[in-house]
């Protein structure tokens, strides 16, 4: 778990092309129409509706005042386009590999295949690792969410071979069973 370390303000983070902050209220319709997208939901129980995304944005950007860090708004440097989001957090559910920290990403859909969740991701780890003084990070995914899995392993992080059923979801749901991937910092260190 993370140690206890004061953020007198949110941390933000720069990439060669992000930056990653906390949310701003013109960042809601873009989300609330990510979370709308079949496309972008298809790993998830369902698209969200704008009172469902509104509550989770909110939420994300409470914890980041809170903690100082969270799952960041992505932002666009070139154009200052709100994308998404990348980041760190602790998980509510209880899980087998409980107590943990994960790392997670959403953005929308014309952005895929851009590199960018690896990107924001690298900088999220590096500032887990390096900021938050963290020895492992996990991240998991339904099983069966092929572009997720390709990303955990681009950012080095390894298959654990510890599939799991989903607390939150039904026995009978197709995205029951969720892979969980892991890097511990000094194999980040090594990449």
């Amino acid at each position: 778990m993370p140690r206890t370390i004061e953020f007198d303000t949110p941390v933000q983070l720069l990439t060669e092309r992000l930056k990653l902050r906390q949310w701003r209220p013109r960042d809601l319709p873009v989300f609330a129409a990510m979370n709308a997208d079949p496309e972008v939901m298809k790993f998830f129980p369902a698209p969200l509706s704008r009172q469902e995304s509104d509550a989770m944005a909110n939420q994300i950007g409470s914890l980041i005042t809170a903690n100082g860090w969270g799952l960041w708004a992505i932002e666009r440097l070139e154009d200052e386009r709100f994308i998404g989001f990348v980041g760190l957090h602790e998980p509510m559910y209880v899980f087998p590999f409980s107590p943990c920290v994960e790392i997670g990403w959403r953005l929308s859909r014309d952005t895929w295949g851009q590199g960018m969740a690896t990107e924001g991701a690298n900088e999220a780890l590096k500032f887990a690792f390096e900021g938050l003084g963290l020895d492992q990070v996990v991240s998991f995914t339904p099983s069966v969410n092929a572009r997720s899995r390709a990303v955990m392993e681009r950012l080095g992080m390894v298959n654990s071979q510890a599939d799991f059923d989903h607390p939150a979801l039904e026995d009978d749901d197709s995205l029951l069973r969720h892979a969980l991937y892991h890097i511990n910092r000094d194999h980040w260190q090594q990449r």
